[in-house]
């Protein structure tokens, strides 16, 4: 599998969707339970953007198969420094290095942008992120009890950090 990471455009906000509505219909990879429509995408495109953020593509032969981003941990001022992650990776593209080229890409960027502090929350039955964090440096540092419920089950949220400077 050839991979190419590159910054993410409008054609690609089709792709996109499909993996994101695929994670929240299939997983508890997003804490979500309602498909998301191509407006609703785009408007979030358009919002990171607009916020400086990055977002990120994976590309197989002309083919989006992840994306990755990072926004602000939390709106104020004295979090500026500190940036939330997602990556995501199409069900048939796994285990193909996708994840790792993505999360390559976004440390750089982190690290050129200046950020201090990278964040990932994980569900805390997903042991393959929560371990593929600790592979880039991620350190597990909390866990959040019960505050989602998807599936008729309470999840639990799992926070790692990664030092950037």
């Amino acid at each position: 599998m050839e991979i190419e990471i590159r910054q993410a455009e409008i054609k690609d906000i089709d792709k996109i969707l499909e993996i994101v509505n695929y994670e929240i219909l299939n997983s508890t990879v997003l804490y979500d339970y309602k498909k998301r429509t191509y407006d609703q995408q785009l408007k979030w495109f358009e919002q990171k953007k607009a916020d400086g953020m990055p977002v990120i593509v994976a590309e197989n032969n002309t083919t989006v198969v992840g994306f990755g981003t990072y926004g602000i941990f939390r709106p104020w001022a004295a979090y500026q420094f500190s940036i939330e992650h997602s990556i995501y990776v199409s069900k048939d593209s796994r285990a193909n290095g996708v994840g790792k080229k993505l999360i390559s890409r976004l440390i750089e960027l982190a690290k050129e942008g200046g950020f201090h502090m990278m964040i990932a929350g994980v569900d805390g039955l997903n042991e393959k992120s929560i371990d593929f964090h600790k592979k880039f440096g991620f350190q597990e540092i909390g866990t959040f009890k019960e505050v989602g419920f998807k599936f008729d089950k309470w999840l639990d949220l799992k926070f790692l950090q990664l030092f950037l400077d």
